[in-house]
């Protein structure tokens, strides 16, 4: 249900949801970056996340940590089909981590 004049982060929505789950695994590498790997430049960093299969991991657990807080927070405020969204890119991202794995 849409009410006029809500801030969007707080409707109910599957779209929202989808782009919120995709958007946070984003923020979440950019602020690590920004925090522990400052000493490199963006594309030495890309470079160093494609060679070592450990920061795969380490990026990995934590992009999927952001989605899981986000999910609760929607899930406790009864936003469930905005959690839904979340859930849904939450466990895409999941398989995709675990198949860069598998190649690597």
């Amino acid at each position: 249900m849409k009410a006029a004049g809500t801030f969007f982060l707080k409707r109910d929505n599957l779209k929202l949801g989808l782009g919120i789950g995709i958007l946070a695994p984003v923020l979440v590498l950019l602020l690590i970056y920004a925090f522990r790997f400052r000493a490199y430049g963006f594309s030495d960093f890309l470079g160093l996340f494609a060679r070592e299969r450990s920061l795969l991991t380490f990026f990995g657990a934590w992009c999927l940590v952001g989605n899981i807080a986000l999910f609760t927070y929607y899930t406790n405020t009864r936003r469930h089909a905005t959690a839904r969204g979340i859930f849904i890119i939450t466990l895409l991202y999941g398989i995709g981590v675990l198949l860069a794995k598998a190649i690597m």
